[in-house]
């Protein structure tokens, strides 16, 4: 591979491409949000959230010194991230915390980079995300489902046009941002009717002795900051 292809790549993955119309910014929310909120729609698109999801739980436990065992994603659109290490403590609290914030805090760095204009390294960061925890994959459903999500990001990373790229880089963004926000929600509803026993907040609750209620609430705190943030960079308010 002689230097000008070289350059040529570089050029293309860290440089900046011209901000797509608001009349797109807004027709790609529209569209996230048809994903998010029907019920049909949202139960096939909560997988996207769900690699996000574990995918934060198994960045945050490396990242803290944990051994990541593995991770899996099932077809009802639940998942689980086995790592080992100290049973408690700070890594442990981080792990655990991570998964239901993960979905709106990549949200939100994604929106940074296309305010900043840098499109196709949001779509070639997000392929190599999906590619190391590929990596991790313990099941056949989720290889199926991490695989199906990064040869989108490749197809049209590769063989599309700069427009459709920033309209498929903006709907993502602006699905994890909205996607990320219910979740919690759905987990409050889950708990009012005495279901999810052991979800992240009550084992957040026991490793840290403060109510899980709180730690609900912080999610949703981070979530919906997350959105308005994200959207205001969006939509360049």
């Amino acid at each position: 591979m002689d230097t000008d292809h070289l350059t040529d790549i570089w050029s293309r993955v860290f440089g900046t491409q011209p901000d797509p119309s608001l009349w797109l910014v807004i027709a790609t929310a529209v569209l996230a949000l048809g994903a998010v909120v029907p019920h049909t729609a949202w139960r096939l698109a909560r997988n996207a959230v769900t690699i996000a999801h574990e995918g934060g739980h198994g960045l945050i436990a490396l990242v803290t010194g944990r051994r990541l065992d593995g991770i899996r994603l099932h077809s009802d659109t639940s998942g689980l991230t086995v790592s080992r290490g100290k049973p408690t403590g700070l890594g442990m609290v981080l792990t655990a915390a991570a998964g239901y914030i993960a979905p709106s805090l990549l949200g939100l760095a994604g929106a940074a980079l296309l305010a900043a204009g840098h499109i196709t390294a949001l779509l070639w960061g997000a392929t190599a995300l999906l590619l190391a925890m590929l990596i991790m994959i313990r099941n056949a459903y989720g290889v199926l489902t991490v695989v199906l999500t990064g040869a989108a990001f490749v197809l049209v990373s590769w063989l599309t046009t700069p427009e459709v790229q920033a309209a498929f880089a903006y709907a993502a963004v602006w699905f994890l941002l909205l996607g990320g926000v219910r979740p919690p929600f759905e987990l409050q509803g889950k708990r009012r009717r005495g279901g999810a026993v052991d979800s992240d907040p009550d084992q957040l609750a026991r490793l840290t002795n403060v109510p899980a209620f709180v730690w609900l609430g912080l999610f949703h705190v981070v979530t919906l900051c997350s959105l308005i943030g994200g959207g205001r960079w969006l939509l360049g308010v």
